[in-house]
């Protein structure tokens, strides 16, 4: 951390003295009574209502001040926005004494203090709103000078861009860029939304562990760390699936979790270490219901955070209107590279990733090689909502085999603007074959797959108690985040995204 003072850090701390020696505590007992928002005056006031608004206690930080002699006008910006103050000084300091206003407001507080005001509304001659103020209060003496950003007609612009501000200091990135709290506020509508549609048809809201002895339920590489108590290694989460599957076998038919995972890989637009995943699983239904569901749901959760099914990334629309398209992940590459791989083995499919210059290596069997071509190829094209269904059977370890097509296993993923937004099975419910499978990925991690899952035995024997036939799905919240209020990067829908150290 920056350890000497710019000069800027030591003219407030002087100031901060000066205050103290006025005898005004400038970090006050936290209850202060708010009477009205900025939004509900600015929304609210009129000739006609100013009645409702002639007490009015807000509070809110000093974003601008300009000073006009013995009358200022300043700007306070609370959780809804922004208001502006007209002071009077003969009306803030009626006796001989002007020193609260000649001293303290003129002298010693600065843009970023927080301040208590009390007053009654009123239309200026301009026609802005504002607050007569006929008392102030410091609530909290800032110590850091902030970027100012400027409004105008009631939008803020020259707003801070510069992103290793904007990541590394999101406190100060949410009181300069407004814009930034009503992308997160969505983020909450959006969660509410999912939630609501769960809870409202049966589903079951639970918590499992993070700290997990054996990493399992995904293909993913660990975090890893050490219990002292019980003198051994545990991992952080990859995913939560196995646990609520145990639960399913329970007697639970319909959980759901908000997951945060951990992944040990790499970093960029669409990937971030620590994220969260939304999984559901419900007895006695397939992958073809779950379609419908997940369709349904996302429809009605698109509308609650947007107040309609389209939301516009990078001037592409995109429509969570039902139904979406569905497409076998065989036919999808079929399409986009003109080779059909349904009949290949390991081999072949090492032919095809040379013949279309995709980088692989030994470690990797059938299943990641099809995922390697599907995401170099195809997945890119895939803008509108789309499950890609029918998962040859090497993908998916957890997985029950089609009914019908050989080779194959009941298993989407949704695609949406190029990108995996959901991952769902019929699951797989047989412990035999169960056992078989992460057999096969124990094979993949002795060729060196540092992804491959390892054999949960205790998930096994859970099994074997017998798990009715079940669908499950995980949906990746913050790439849902992404697309409901249109970011591209996922740094911009996590409020403190994992940066390096800053230099000393």
């Amino acid at each position: 951390m920056q350890a000497i003072l710019n000069e800027q850090e030591v003219i407030r701390r002087d100031k901060l003295k000066e205050i103290l020696e006025l005898g005004i505590n400038p970090y006050p007992a936290p209850l202060y009574e708010i009477t009205h928002t900025a939004k509900q005056i600015k929304e609210g006031y009129s000739e006609e209502t100013k009645e409702q608004y002639k007490d009015i206690s807000i509070a809110g930080r000093i974003m601008s001040v300009r000073d006009m002699g013995k009358a200022n006008f300043a700007v306070i910006q609370d959780s809804t926005g922004r208001i502006q103050l007209y002071i009077k000084r003969d009306e803030i300091c009626p006796g001989e004494d002007k020193t609260i206003f000649d001293t303290l407001w003129k002298k010693l507080l600065d843009i970023g203090d927080i301040i208590g005001v009390k007053g009654y509304g009123f239309i200026t001659k301009t026609g802005e709103t504002s607050i007569h103020v006929t008392s102030f209060t410091l609530l909290t003496k800032s110590l850091h000078p902030m970027p100012v950003t400027k409004e105008k007609d009631g939008e803020v612009f020259d707003a801070v861009t510069d992103l290793e501000f904007k990541y590394r200091q999101r406190y100060a990135d949410l009181i300069v860029n407004p814009h930034v709290r009503d992308t997160f506020i969505k983020i909450t509508k959006m969660k509410n939304a999912i939630r609501s549609f769960l809870n409202e048809r049966g589903g079951l809201e639970v918590d499992t562990p993070v700290l997990q002895s054996i990493p399992g339920g995904a293909t993913a590489r660990p975090f890893i760390t050490h219990h002292n108590a019980l003198d051994m290694p545990l991992y952080l989460r990859i995913a939560n699936e196995l646990y609520l599957k145990r639960l399913i076998v329970g007697g639970f038919e319909w959980v759901y979790e908000f997951s945060r995972n951990f992944r040990n890989e790499g970093m960029d637009r669409t990937h971030n270490p620590e994220f969260t995943i939304l999984e559901f699983y419900v007895a006695y239904k397939d992958y073809y219901w779950m379609m419908d569901t997940t369709e349904q749901m996302l429809e009605q959760t698109a509308i609650a955070t947007n107040g309609t099914s389209q939301t516009t990334v990078n001037d592409v629309i995109i429509d969570f209107k039902a139904p979406y398209k569905r497409i076998s992940i065989y036919d999808a590459i079929k399409e986009h590279t003109g080779i059909d791989i349904s009949e290949m083995d390991e081999d072949g499919l090492r032919n095809v990733c040379k013949q279309l210059h995709i980088d692989v290596d030994p470690s990797m069997g059938k299943g990641k090689l099809v995922d390697e071509i599907f995401g170099g190829k195809c997945e890119k094209h895939y803008i509108q909502p789309t499950f890609i269904i029918d998962y040859p059977v090497e993908m998916s370890p957890l997985t029950k085999k089609h009914r019908s097509k050989e080779g194959l296993v009941e298993r989407f993923e949704l695609i949406i603007n190029g990108k995996e937004i959901a991952n769902a099975y019929s699951e797989l419910n047989d412990p035999i074959e169960q056992r078989e499978r992460f057999e096969e990925q124990a094979k993949l991690m002795e060729r060196g797959d540092d992804e491959a899952m390892f054999i949960d035995y205790d998930f096994l024997r859970a099994l074997e108690y017998g798990m009715p036939p079940t669908s499950g799905i995980g949906f990746g919240i913050e790439r849902l985040a992404m697309l409901l209020t249109g970011q591209v990067s996922i740094q911009d829908v996590l409020f403190f995204p994992q940066m390096r150290p800053e230099k000393s």
